[in-house]
């Protein structure tokens, strides 16, 4: 029943209501009646969700849990107080701490400092430990979340950028960042998997020639954590940026940043961290020197529920899993000559494509509301990877997998899109 019909015979449906006498009363009715309808749209309408490279959804039930827990519980503010909701609080933020340094191999959990997310990592990195009048390398498949703070070291602060470019098979390979090192070179900053093609940097040949240059390693994980092996000894990695709410199942609002140890940060932002509180200026000992302010303690809880649930399944498994997705919808799209599919072939769970003579928002929008397929359209914050995959002016259709996909819902995507091709063929 479409909604205004159903408000236009709102007496029909009530009879027992005086319009004049309940006024308030009737307005409260309808918009219980909006409500109750729009989610019976959205309940009863299933979603085929490939947005998973912004935020992983759904995401496990014990996640969900998890923050209800902590907001009804112990929803305190953790090492604000000596009292037991306090000290709750703290305990299972270290907990979390905990968690992703077993993940991640960090031998040091208080290396770890919380952030908002992996943007707020790679800006205390950048303009935190850089140098003023470095050299630094990185590629044009980097996010903003690193392009923009390094660009701003370039125009601020008399840095000078070498950006490394994929070759013809997609891939950045590791000689050609070992021959961009110089003498004057003081940091690396590499996505290890991109958030556009899916590519995977090989990190280890990189890493272990910059150790020996004495050069500094910063590695944004955002996208391989939660699907590829991240060991920050065996592949000596210095600084490591990661999010909470993608691979890693956490909610919104979570991410961290590990540094190894020796290794010294300005902190950008200062104010309260509840200890050292007599302190004139920030801490400079982790993680109090990048933990100012209240933490978002129900959020890092849900990090923690998450790193839980993926241990629970295996990270093997999972890869295998998405691996799978990733490779059925390309097998069964690439011949397709309508179709063009940015990226390597050896790749994570991240397909980009576009179909010849369409705009990519338009076919999102056609994807979405025809289909109910959710994907994400344009630049992808991402610029310099269009640039090289000569999308800019279009822009991409990303489709990106998680754990909660399967193959019916490749095959629901697949045949979709070979309609949408058909429907322009006959058109």
């Amino acid at each position: 029943m479409h909604i205004f019909l159903l408000l236009f015979n709102l007496k029909q449906l009530f009879p027992f209501l005086d319009y004049n006498f309940h006024f308030l009363f009737y307005n409260d009715i309808i918009l219980k009646i909006i409500q109750l309808f729009m989610e019976m749209i959205i309940i009863d309408k299933k979603v085929y969700y490939f947005d998973n490279s912004a935020t992983s959804f759904p995401k496990p039930e014990s996640v969900y849990k998890s923050v209800e827990k902590a907001i009804r519980f112990y929803g305190a503010n953790p090492g604000r107080g000596g009292h037991r909701m306090a000290v709750e609080a703290s305990k299972a933020i270290y907990e979390t701490r905990e968690k992703i340094a077993a993940l991640f191999n960090i031998k040091n959990p208080l290396q770890i400092a919380f952030t908002y997310n992996s943007t707020y990592a790679l800006n205390f990195a950048v303009k935190g430990i850089i140098p003023k009048n470095s050299h630094i390398i990185t590629t044009s498949l980097e996010h903003n979340s690193v392009l923009r703070p390094v660009f701003y070291e370039k125009d601020e602060n008399n840095a000078r950028i070498s950006i490394i470019s994929p070759s013809e098979d997609g891939n950045i390979h590791s000689e050609n960042i070992i021959n961009a090192m110089t003498s004057e070179t003081k940091a690396i900053i590499l996505t290890h998997m991109s958030n556009v093609t899916g590519a995977i940097i090989d990190l280890l040949p990189i890493t272990a020639e910059a150790r020996k240059r004495n050069i500094l390693t910063i590695v944004d994980v955002s996208q391989s954590a939660g699907f590829l092996d991240i060991d920050v000894e065996k592949l000596k990695i210095d600084v490591l940026c990661f999010t909470g709410h993608k691979s890693l199942f956490g909610i919104q609002g979570t991410g961290g940043i590990y540094i190894r140890d020796g290794i010294k940060i300005s902190p950008i932002i200062e104010g309260g961290t509840g200890s050292f509180s007599k302190m004139k200026r920030q801490p400079l000992s982790m993680p109090e020197a990048l933990e100012a302010g209240t933490l978002n303690t129900p959020g890092i809880i849900s990090l923690g529920a998450g790193i839980d649930f993926l241990n629970s399944i295996g990270l093997e498994n999972i890869r295998k899993h998405e691996n799978n997705l990733t490779k059925k919808f390309i097998e069964e799209l690439k011949n397709i000559n309508e179709i063009i599919i940015y990226g390597p072939e050896k790749r994570g769970p991240v397909v980009t494509l576009n179909i010849k003579g369409v705009d990519s928002g338009d076919l999102a929008a056609y994807l979405d509301e025809e289909y109910s397929i959710l994907t994400r359209a344009g630049i992808h914050c991402a610029p310099l990877a269009h640039e090289t995959m000569k999308s800019s002016e279009n822009g991409g259709v990303r489709f990106s997998f998680g754990y909660f996909n399967t193959e019916e819902d490749i095959n629901y995507a697949v045949n979709s899109l070979k309609n949408i091709v058909s429907e322009l063929k006959n058109n």
